[in-house]
This record gives C-alpha cells, sequence and structure tokens, in this order.
C-alpha cells in the first residue's frame, strides 16, 4: 500500500504546500501538512505545542497527527491513484529527536513508509515568506532541509530535486518521475 503514498518535503517555504494544492486540483489525492493544522489549531486556543515555544510539544503532536493520516489513507483502500502528503512522519519523528535528543526517526520510518522515491523542495529564497503559521528563517528552513536531504537516504529512501519552477511544471516533474519509477 505504501507505494501509492508518495511523501513530498524539504524545505520550509519551498513551495510543498503550492504543489499539494496542484496536485488536489489535478483530482490526486493529497493530505495537510500536519504542522500547518497543528499551528491553526494552537493559536486559535490557548495552547503551546507551538514549534517557536515548545518544539518538543509540537513535535510529539506532529507524529501523532501524521501517523493518523497515514492510517487514514491506508483505510481508503487502494482507488488506484496517488496519496501525496505534504510532509510526514520522518518530519515530525525528526524534528523530535532534534528537540529531544531521543532516537524515534528510524522506527517509526520502517513501520511507516512511503513510496521508496521521496520528492525534496530545496531552499527558495525568492518564494520563501514567513506568515503566522510559519516564523522561522530562511536560515532555519535550510537547515531543516538539509537534515532531511541527508535523514531520507539513510532511511532507504531515494530523493529527487524539486525544480524551481512554476507550479504546473513541479506537478508535471513529480507525476512523470512517478510514472518513470
Amino acid at each position: 500500500m505504501h507505494e501509492r503514498f508518495v511523501l513530498v518535503t524539504g524545505c520550509s517555504g519551498g513551495g510543498k504546500s503550492t504543489l499539494i494544492e496542484e496536485l488536489a486540483r489535478r483530482g490526486h489525492r493529497t493530505v495537510e501538512e500536519p504542522g500547518r493544522r497543528i499551528v491553526r489549531e494552537e493559536l486559535a486556543g490557548e495552547g503551546s505545542a507551538l514549534p517557536w515555544v515548545d518544539l518538543a510539544a509540537f513535535a510529539r503532536r506532529a507524529i501523532r497527527t501524521a501517523v493518523a493520516d497515514w492510517r487514514r489513507a491506508r483505510n481508503c483502500g487502494d482507488a488506484g491513484g496517488w496519496t501525496f502528503f505534504d510532509r510526514g512522519v520522518i518530519d515530525a519523528a525528526s524534528a523530535f529527536e532534534v528537540a529531544t535528543g531521543r532516537k524515534v526517526l528510524a522506527p517509526l520510518a520502517r513501520r511507516y513508509r512511503y513510496r521508496p522515491l521521496v520528492f525534496l523542495a530545496p531552499p527558495w529564497p525568492e518564494i520563501h515568506a514567513g506568515d503566522a503559521e510559519r516564523r522561522h528563517s530562511l536560515a532555519a528552513a535550510t537547515e531543516e532541509y538539509e537534515r532531511l536531504a541527508n535523514e531520507l537516504p539513510a532511511l532507504g529512501y531515494e530523493t529527487r530535486l524539486l525544480p524551481k519552477a512554476p507550479v504546473s511544471e513541479r506537478a508535471a516533474f513529480l507525476l512523470d518521475a512517478l510514472e518513470r519509477s
């Protein structure tokens, strides 16, 4: 089943969510980034599980959300198409390790697999912008990207760098790469 689960990850502010929205517009199943959903919920209430307040609490919640997303997608059955994840279990577990030093990435990555080909959005200063839900700098986002780019191959994934191109071209690149793999 995980062969149809496609992970799109990489640099925060690198255009992942815009790409996921384009893929949804084209009729593909998509899963919104767990972190964005968590931040919205925390900001709407009195929560403190925000990455700039308590990264460990945020990452712990992101793991739970990403695992629930993965399981929900698995339980939807195989409709014959791709399911695109805007970040996932790997991103959340990696952040948790950074925040706590506890080694959870490898075991979670073994249990919750995605297609072996993962797409990475590179740092793209021309489009990177902060907002109420994304408050970290391009430098911090680039550091996160580099960490993920190193971790994914060690977890058995092949990475493909998304081109810095209009979203329609990025979507065509990704879909073509999947059909060829």
